[in-house]
């Protein structure tokens, strides 16, 4: 009997040990900074897709008006931005997003320089592709670079259209110099607004995954566990959770919250939370 209980006390303080080796690693400094790069990186990304989504179906309800519009034609003008559509032939076209020096316009968030965005069919049509890039391209005053894909897949089995988005060589280059990498793949699935004229009532839920470096260099990943709910109407998205992951730490959550359209998320791994406040800008550059 004091074997078997020498046994069990052993066992009970190697559960003990694991217990607690498993609280030893609680959130620091730098699983706030790495949040905060990913979800910067995502805001500024999600906000060039609202900008040229929104930019496309402009031109494209146009097109519907001046059916024999040829040539390099301004859509938008004495405005900023400044939309200009290059007609190739029927199914495509160069759209240019031009911010000049810079202006302020939604949500209070400065833009300067050029989204240009090649056009391969129209947007509804399944198999249509957008591919983004830019021309000095500053979004309060971080420089943005890479090619964007974006791609109708159609419609899925509950009858709502899936575009897919691809973004490879993504840089921000901080004002100071610092930079931040980013690639990724993402889905969105239009759950609301897409067959209405309004653009603010469109919504969607974003899956996929994505991966990158921190302003510190420090390559992480990440993986979208419960969809990201997108509305046009908010800043940021304002449920789903991401789990990322980097190199000697333990995964953690970024939970986007309940639904409310504000700019508050929480951290977690395990029983350890943490309210962070979101921004078109990373907390340590400024």
């Amino acid at each position: 009997m004091k074997i078997l209980n020498f046994f069990f006390s052993i066992a009970l303080i190697s559960i003990i040990m694991v217990a607690c080796e498993k609280n030893s690693n609680p959130l620091n400094t730098d699983d706030i900074d790495l949040a905060d790069d990913d979800a910067v990186t995502e805001a500024i990304f999600d906000d060039i897709f609202s900008t040229a989504d929104n930019a496309t179906q402009i031109v494209e309800t146009f097109m519907m008006k001046n059916a024999d519009a040829k040539g390099n034609v301004v859509i938008v003008a004495d405005s900023c931005p400044t939309v200009t559509v290059e007609f190739i032939d029927e199914d495509h076209r160069i759209l240019t997003i031009d911010f000049g020096d810079g202006c302020t316009g939604l949500w209070d968030q400065t833009r300067a320089g050029k989204i240009i965005i090649t056009v391969d069919g129209f947007r509804r049509v399944a198999g249509s592709t957008r591919t983004i890039t830019f021309d000095e391209y500053y979004f309060n005053g971080i420089k943005v670079e890479g090619t964007k894909v974006t791609e109708n897949m159609g419609e899925n089995d509950f009858g709502n259209v899936i575009f897919s988005s691809t973004l490879n060589g993504g840089i921000l280059t901080f004002p100071d110099e610092v930079v931040v990498t980013r690639e990724f793949y993402r889905e969105r699935e239009w759950v609301a607004g897409y067959d209405t004229r309004n653009i603010w009532d469109d919504e969607c839920f974003v899956t996929g995954y994505a991966s990158g470096t921190t302003y510190k260099g420090v390559a992480y990943e990440d993986n979208i566990k419960s969809a990201l709910h997108w509305k046009r109407v908010c800043r940021f998205f304002v449920s789903g959770i991401i789990e990322i992951n980097r190199e000697g730490a333990e995964p953690f959550e970024l939970d986007y919250g309940d639904g409310e359209c504000d700019a508050l998320a929480t951290l977690r791994r395990g029983d350890e939370e943490k309210e962070i406040t979101l921004r078109f800008s990373h907390r340590k550059i400024r």
